[in-house]
């Protein structure tokens, strides 16, 4: 069951690299008391997600932080060495959090896995943004397709903070 605006985030543990290692954060870690913009992306450096989806949080990072938001997030089931070569690609240090969720176990128990088995990807994340305050989705949209970033956009974000 994919989860709804009115759940709470379910427990999981996200991985993300740092200049003095592996670092692990609970759901608590990143939402507890906050308000987080997280998005879901299928894959790092893939086309949609590099191009269009991540770009659009990086160029807006300020104006959706002046609304309120404590933290910026972005994970896919990607590793934590693939996140972080893509955080650096995109000169995004200090601007968006980089969660991996390797094993899948936040994406599956949230409801937000796909199975992109025929384009040779497995199961990864569905293309999703959400609102979270304290741990709490508040706001959620989730594309039809993969190769889309329109209902998830930085735009849409905006306009519902």
């Amino acid at each position: 069951m994919t989860i709804a605006v009115g759940d709470p985030l379910p427990n999981a543990s996200f991985r993300t690299k740092t200049a003095d290692g592996m670092n692990d954060l609970s759901t608590d870690d990143i939402f507890k008391g906050k308000t987080v913009v997280l998005f879901g992306v299928p894959g790092a450096f893939t086309p949609t997600c590099s191009m269009n989806h991540l770009p659009g949080f990086l160029d807006e990072n300020a104006e959706i932080r002046a609304k309120g938001v404590d933290e910026i997030a972005v994970v896919s089931m990607n590793d934590p060495f693939v996140m972080a070569v893509w955080e650096e690609a995109k000169e995004a240090s200090g601007k968006i959090l980089f969660l991996s969720d390797g094993n899948g176990e936040f994406i599956r128990a949230a409801g937000l896995d796909a199975d992109l088995s025929a384009a040779g990807m497995g199961t990864r994340s569905k293309r999703f943004s959400m609102i979270v305050k304290d741990g709490v989705v508040s706001s959620l949209a989730i594309e039809d397709s993969p190769g889309e970033a329109e209902k998830t956009s930085a735009r849409n974000i905006l306009a519902q903070l």
